[in-house]
């Protein structure tokens, strides 16, 4: 089964350019949610329970079609959270140019995203550096897509700190990126 991962900083580390509430909220109520119910989703199937999320979700088609749709949205709403908590950090680290060269494209992303989703810096299976954007808890991984770096742009990531300003937010998340974590993964 699958269990909620500790943040890597207290819930406070981040301010002031994401709340201490947000994040607590964020955490312990929005990402628990997805846990819950990918476990309720798999809880008849005993060998899905053995699998990582990443598995699952890069072969949802091998999946009971009966709960397909419920892993893709929770096993997604569960990795990329677990992945978002890793990309930010108080001490950020070295910026790396490849990925902030993709800068502008990756803030244009976030901020056209109709309604709630992410906006990703991914590596394909060639190496080569993209932005994308994908809906609700949609994971790049179900494309055969590793995600580098990603953005919350669901409202409740920042509503309570930022309203209705996505944008402000988004420059403001820029300032706790964990470049040492997007290096990592870019390999």
């Amino acid at each position: 089964m699958f269990t909620l991962p500790q943040l890597p900083y207290p819930h406070s580390a981040l301010e002031p350019h994401i709340d201490a509430k947000t994040m607590e909220i964020h955490h312990t109520k929005h990402h628990q949610g997805y846990v819950d119910n990918l476990n309720k989703a798999i809880a008849d199937n005993p060998d899905l329970q053995t699998k990582s999320v990443e598995d699952l979700l890069k072969d949802l088609n091998s999946l009971p079609e009966a709960i397909r749709t419920a892993v893709k949205n929770h096993g997604g709403g569960h990795a990329n959270h677990s992945l978002f908590w890793q990309l930010m950090s108080p001490q950020g680290g070295k910026p790396i140019s490849p990925v902030v060269e993709l800068k502008d494209q990756f803030i244009q992303a976030a901020m056209t995203r109709f309604g709630s989703g992410w906006a990703w810096v991914i590596k394909d299976s060639a190496g080569k550096l993209e932005v994308m954007s994908t809906a609700n808890q949609d994971s790049p991984l179900s494309e055969g897509l590793t995600p580098i770096l990603g953005v919350d742009v669901w409202e409740h990531a920042y509503y309570l700190q930022y309203q209705n300003r996505r944008a402000d937010y988004i420059q403001a998340w820029w300032q706790v990126v964990n470049w040492n974590k997007v290096s990592q993964l870019l390999g």
